[in-house]
């Protein structure tokens, strides 16, 4: 059963501590396994991965041209889908694609009076790469999430690995795939995915860039190959935090923080409140939504042991813990969710109203899902196009713009020390 916890006991602060230490993963533990996987990649390429998916997979590759996905699989995958499940993929394509064209910076060029100009030149990376998990479950809706970012940033080759236990792939992402124009997608999950994107195999290109979530092997991969390749986030488990007050519908709230349980027992779900009549009503209705669930199991044992509900005085001490927690998904649920949202510092995408849940945010409403986890909201920010961009600054100076700052730039290398940056300048300027 989920447990209800009161702000004001005194051992409250203890309690919360272990919350707030919810999304912390060991990855030095594992840290020097995941060394020696990457190392073998490096090393050994196309021969390295297969011996992995062997050791993990529990299918063994006959050769290189096994981990490649053929484009006309992907096709008959398409094609096979009924036209409902095809219209559903479709609308979660254009509404997310609409989203992220929205978020895409400009370059731009400013001109000054004296003809000197500045500015800033975007331009796509030339390749990407995007990990989608697939061992508990399978997540089409991750590789839209990832994809169409990519695609409208302009990114021209995509590269896609995902895990295959036993050799099976879901249809239902090799669908995806086709719908995003996606050619490359390989049979290969975990470190060694991330290894072979971010070094390259014989097989498998190197990329500029790797995104997408996966577990502590991949958490951990994806920080120790930062510096070769660009990666999006470390991202841990699954999370969902929920402010709500006496207003809010116990049934809503109940299967809301399940819809985050039922991802990974090491999922978070978190209530907080300042209502205690509804901190139990939602216990009780948790209990009777989990008999419901497919993934009965998982659900229960992370709401049994992850999962909290907090009662606090009023509203703003709500905020308050809630932005601690930096909560990868924010529901606000109450009376007035507008007037909250002006106090929310820290959260991964924030979801306002009754008729809100999140899993309309994992899907189809627009905004990413691929979200920062583990309280690195209050420093990282949902994966965008800006994930698959850089950014070059513009200078050129006119004669007459050097000669108006040339002085003072020469003065400032002079003081540094740096005589041949003062002379570069000086030498440029009318005497």
């Amino acid at each position: 059963m989920i447990k209800i916890l009161d702000s004001n006991s005194s051992n409250f602060k203890s309690e919360f501590e272990e919350l707030l230490n919810r999304g912390k993963m060991d990855i030095d533990e594992v840290s020097s396994r995941v060394q020696n996987l990457l190392n073998q990649i490096k090393q050994d390429g196309d021969s390295a991965v297969i011996e992995h998916i062997k050791m993990f997979d529990r299918w063994e590759p006959k050769s290189s041209d096994d981990l490649i996905v053929p484009v006309s699989e992907m096709e008959m995958a398409y094609n096979s889908l009924s036209d409902e499940l095809k219209d559903a993929l479709h609308l979660a394509y254009d509404r997310i694609k609409t989203y992220h064209e929205k978020l895409m910076p400009k370059s731009w060029i400013e001109y000054e009076d004296n003809g000197s100009m500045l500015g800033q030149l975007v331009t796509p990376v030339s390749s990407a790469g995007l990990y989608i998990p697939g061992g508990k479950a399978a997540y089409p809706s991750s590789l839209l999430m990832n994809a169409i970012p990519a695609i409208v940033a302009g990114v021209k080759e995509i590269v896609v690995c995902t895990p295959t236990p036993d050799n099976e792939i879901n249809s239902l992402l090799l669908a995806a795939c086709h719908l995003c124009k996606i050619k490359m997608v390989f049979k290969v999950g975990g470190a060694s995915a991330i290894g072979a994107m971010a070094y390259g195999t014989q097989t498998i290109p190197k990329v500029d860039v790797i995104t997408g979530p996966g577990n502590i092997y991949v958490a951990t991969a994806k920080k120790l190959v930062y510096g070769d390749v660009n990666i999006d986030m470390i991202a841990g488990p699954s999370e969902i935090g929920v402010i709500a007050d006496s207003f809010a519908n116990p049934k809503y709230l109940a299967i809301d923080l399940l819809s985050q349980a039922e991802h990974d027992e090491m999922a978070s779900s978190i209530l907080i409140t300042n209502s205690k009549e509804l901190a139990k009503a939602v216990q009780s209705e948790i209990e009777i939504a989990l008999k419901e669930l497919e993934r009965v199991e998982i659900a229960k044992k992370s709401i049994d042991e992850r999962g909290a509900i907090i009662i606090t005085k009023d509203l703003d001490e709500a905020v308050e813990l809630m932005n601690e927690i930096a909560p990868e998904h924010l529901e606000i649920m109450t009376n007035s969710p507008m007037e909250l949202l002006s106090k929310i510092k820290n959260a991964g995408a924030i979801f306002l109203g009754e008729f809100t849940p999140e899993p309309i945010g994992d899907y189809i409403a627009g905004p990413n899902h691929t979200l920062p986890t583990g309280g690195t909201a209050k420093f990282y920010s949902p994966l965008s196009v800006e994930h698959f961009l850089k950014k070059s600054s513009l200078i050129m100076m006119s004669k007459k713009g050097i000669n108006e700052i040339g002085k003072e730039c020469a003065l400032l290398a002079k003081t540094e020390g740096l005589t041949a940056h003062q002379r570069s300048v000086e030498i440029r300027l009318d005497k």
